[in-house]
């Protein structure tokens, strides 16, 4: 259960009050029922001190239970070079969505156990690349590589490796790195380091993974063609950086020889960092909801990573379990990384459930400049009979409104300006909401008036009073609306 110190009913807070502590880490984490596609995995034969290689899910952890109660941990690699983007179900919910090769994603938090996962072509659920039951143990950490091809005649047929991340402390000085081979047009690689002085992996086919663990520090990486002494022509060189206490995963993906194959993604070696159970020993619960009107659609990152994507206005996105800290966020227009309306750092604080309002406008001249709104959300239960609503006033064209109910005759909220938001408890029921100018008897013309608002017993609404007054004088066409959002009933 997650509280939040109680605040008097129908009080505003500021926006400065709610920017404090302001969030993200999106994604990091996701709270779904399940996870993971499957597939297995080969070893390869790593120099140094080897760690833990995969192994398939459902692999006893020594509980009496086999593993299969708690939760483990799951992320999903796309290294599929001729796969479109994709989304993932799992037992028929979409847990990922246009997730685009060569991303990882953020670790879900799942429930061990066998679950139907599906992945399909993005926005496409009819067109599907795999669909099979997998298994994950509990409190085991886990990559899912989305490998192979999709197309006829494939050098390798479509299939998701399965990874088993050994996610332990490997030390302050040492950094620990995974090699998986998901090349597949690529011969068995030898991977070294030192102009071939350090051999990290050796002899690694297709489908296989090898750890290692190696002093923090700067490398100059070479991938080269296998052969008994390590030596042979480099075809792929990258600069690296390691750093102590951290475990990275690094996919040998894409094609060596793109004009021959059925998609020109070229050969690289993309790097994923890995995070610890106890990392979300006391996460914070993150969701994002788009309400800039004059935004586009838009992809959010987490610490370079992309955790949502293609979100629209006037979405909001489900919970998500974060690591408590600092993390950098960047939001840009979606599918186009290099138009980016924002990019700070931003923190969250342990066992503290958050909304982050992408609020204000881009465009030169804005009313309201673009800036994240973060609101601590109060996820616990309302008093017997009567349902929890927030508004948050986002509209950046509009003055400061009054919010009432039954034609003026009950006063929900009073004189709220823009950026701020209010919460109060009424009556389950349902409703006709208006928005009016504020005025000290709250009784001026309404700008907008919503009927049919069913307010449940039990349950927790967050309203967003969003879009514009006067569109046609402004530099995007959403008009203003009350989107309503049912939070979760109290926890």
């Amino acid at each position: 259960m997650y509280y939040i110190p109680d605040r008097p009913r129908n009080q505003v807070m500021s926006s400065d009050t709610s920017r404090r502590n302001v969030l993200l880490g999106l994604g990091t984490a996701a709270t779904v029922g399940l996870a993971g596609c499957g597939g297995s995995e080969g070893g390869g034969t790593p120099t140094g001190t080897e760690t833990a290689t995969g192994t398939a899910p459902g692999t006893e952890t020594g509980t009496d239970d086999g593993g299969m109660s708690g939760t483990a941990m799951v992320r999903v690699a796309h290294m599929s070079p001729d796969a479109p983007n994709v989304d993932v179900y799992v037992d028929d919910s979409r847990v990922l969505s246009d997730v685009a090769f060569g991303t990882t994603s953020g670790y879900l938090e799942v429930g061990a156990g066998e679950h139907q996962v599906k992945i399909t072509a993005a926005g496409d659920e009819s067109t599907v690349v795999y669909d099979e039951p997998v298994t994950v143990a509990a409190d085991t950490s886990y990559t899912i590589a989305a490998a192979g091809e999709i197309s006829d005649g494939a050098d390798e047929a479509f299939s998701p490796l399965v990874l088993e991340d050994d996610t332990s402390d490997p030390g302050s000085d040492t950094a620990r790195l995974t090699l998986a081979h998901v090349s597949p047009d690529a011969p068995a690689v030898d991977v070294t380091a030192a102009g071939g002085d350090t051999v990290l992996f050796d002899g690694v086919a297709y489908s296989q993974s090898g750890s290692v663990e190696v002093p923090a520090g700067d490398y100059t990486v070479q991938v080269r063609g296998d052969t008994d002494s390590n030596d042979g022509d480099v075809v792929a060189e990258f600069d690296v950086s390691l750093e102590g206490g951290e475990t990275y995963t690094a996919f040998a993906a894409g094609y060596l020889t793109p004009d021959d194959e059925p998609a020109d993604t070229a050969f690289d070696l993309r790097f994923a960092e890995s995070m610890s159970m106890d990392d979300m020993s006391d996460p914070a619960m993150v969701r994002v909801a788009h309400m800039s009107p004059d935004a586009p659609n838009v992809d959010v990152y987490v610490d370079d990573s992309r955790v949502l994507s293609d979100v629209a206005f006037g979405a909001q996105s489900g919970y998500l379990d974060v690591p408590a800290g600092e993390r950098q966020v960047k939001i840009t227009a979606a599918g186009d990384e290099s138009t980016v309306v924002y990019d700070e750092p931003l923190t969250v604080q342990p066992g503290t459930p958050y909304t982050v309002v992408a609020a204000g406008e881009i465009s030169d001249g804005a009313d309201e400049a673009f800036s994240p709104l973060v609101l601590e959300d109060d996820n616990s239960a309302p008093a017997n009979g009567k349902a929890r609503l927030r508004v948050v006033h986002v509209s950046p064209d509009a003055p400061n409104v009054d919010v009432t109910a039954s034609d003026g005759d009950v006063v929900l909220f009073d004189n709220v300006p823009y950026g701020a938001s209010g919460t109060t408890e009424v009556g389950a029921g349902t409703y006709e909401v208006e928005i009016r100018p504020d005025s000290e008897g709250n009784d001026a013309d309404p700008a907008a008036e919503f009927p049919d608002t069913t307010l449940e017993a039990g349950q927790i609404y967050t309203a967003y009073a969003a879009g514009y007054l006067s569109p046609d004088d402004e530099p995007g066409s959403e008009g203003f609306d009350l989107l309503v959002t049912s939070d979760a009933g109290g926890m």
